[in-house]
């Protein structure tokens, strides 16, 4: 579908606009449209990311326990890495990719840490679909708590609201490894793809579970890897009705209190108080280390199993050929995909939570590196060269830094 050129964009803006001038919700729905509308605009991006919740309603995670500290203990980045046998100058490279905040954790000490375009370590960032692998570490807990049997119960189970939808049927597990065969087109660049037009369903004040409900199987699931945003919705759904808590909640209650984070987080919500599972936390990128250093110690936290350890390993291990990384006729990438977590084409034992215009939580447990780029890349695509080069640049990274160093500057 060709794309909607600026001047065509502005005029189906106006349109709706004066629609809802005429129905007389010009004050919160008309704004919240206009954001939606310019939320990805090169001049806007970065502010409209470390500003979220001045747009959309939120719940707050409250952050508990006393704060867990992360030393300081400088060390120099290599000034290049490698890829497609070119090199690349990670200055250059992390300013090209409009970067707002970038952390490199090693030995749970932050060896480097930096911030753009007005960002800073007090302010929450939006995570985008780095939320999708919370979500995925909030049902691997709940099946550890009996609150929903295992991975091979249809989601309709739990969610019953999606039993005429294209998930009726559905194991928790395919929804789990973007395998549901939900028809979805998730480019952001498409004026008229489903995700940007739900984004303007839920500005206008709709249910997003109404929303997810009308979505139509395309393919058989458990077959083919089809990256569907409204699959960690679900997932959403049916953690809120197994556990009877809401995602909120239950994210403050098993994680979020017990890992010493540094700041409240957010959680965008819709309308009707449902948590936009699919990738609406608000967290600062200290916070995100934190999490990535929970999955960095598998699972663990101090001597507490927060996340079951096989839930982890499941989490960060493809075990079904169209999961598998490289070149794979049954997967529209070449990463590899666990349980809401990527997986590089490479046997360096990482894996990576990624959110659109250049969100990642990198972790390498083996190398003790945890590495977060939050970003505002107006220029990003799903599927494009830079994901591999980022991914270059994390693993560069990984493999430089010194894994002898002591030095602790307080």
């Amino acid at each position: 579908m060709k794309l909607l050129s600026g001047k065509k964009r502005f005029i189906a803006f106006l349109s709706i606009f004066f629609f809802l001038l005429g129905l007389g919700l010009y004050h919160r729905e008309a704004y919240r449209l206009y954001k939606v509308v310019t939320l990805f605009d090169a001049d806007q991006i970065s502010y409209n990311f470390q500003h979220m919740s001045d747009i959309f309603p939120y719940r707050t995670i409250a952050k508990g326990k006393p704060n867990f500290k992360l030393v300081n203990s400088p060390l120099k980045l290599p000034l290049e890495f490698e890829f497609n046998n070119q090199k690349f100058n990670i200055q250059d490279y992390l300013e090209q990719t409009r970067t707002t905040g970038f952390i490199v954790l090693k030995d749970s000490q932050i060896v480097f840490e930096k911030y753009f375009s007005g960002h800073n370590k007090d302010r929450l960032h939006i995570s985008w679909s780095v939320n999708k692998s919370i979500v995925s570490a909030l049902i691997g807990i709940a099946i550890s708590e009996g609150y929903i049997d295992n991975v091979n119960q249809p989601v309709t189970r739990y969610a019953p609201e999606f039993t005429e939808s294209g998930y009726d049927g559905v194991s928790i597990e395919n929804v789990l490894q973007m395998s549901s065969g939900v028809s979805f087109n998730e480019d952001y660049a498409d004026f008229y793809s489903d995700i940007n037009r739900m984004g303007r369903v839920i500005a206008l004040g709709a249910s997003i579970n109404e929303f997810a409900a009308t979505l139509k199987a395309h393919k058989p699931q458990g077959k083919f890897h089809h990256y569907v945003s409204m699959d960690t919705q679900v997932l959403g759904v049916v953690l809120k009705n197994a556990v009877g808590k809401s995602p909120s909640e239950y994210l403050h209650e098993k994680i979020w209190s017990k890992l010493g984070m540094r700041s409240d987080a957010k959680w965008l919500v819709d309308d009707t108080g449902m948590e936009l599972a699919f990738g609406t936390l608000n967290v600062t990128l200290r916070d995100y280390a934190r999490f990535g250093l929970l999955f960095q110690n598998r699972g663990n936290w101090l001597g507490e199993q927060i996340i079951p350890e096989d839930w982890f390993l499941r989490s960060t291990t493809p075990d079904k050929p169209h999961l598998m990384p490289g070149d794979n006729r049954y997967s529209s990438s070449k990463f590899g995909y666990g349980y809401q977590w990527w997986v590089p084409d490479s046997s360096k034992n990482d894996f990576m939570a990624r959110g659109v215009y250049g969100q990642y939580i990198y972790v390498n447990p083996q190398q003790k590196i945890v590495i977060v780029k939050n970003s505002a890349d107006p220029l990003w695509r799903s599927g494009s060269e830079e994901n591999y080069k980022t991914t270059a640049m994390f693993q560069y990274i990984a493999q430089k830094l010194n894994s002898n160093f002591r030095q602790v500057l307080n």
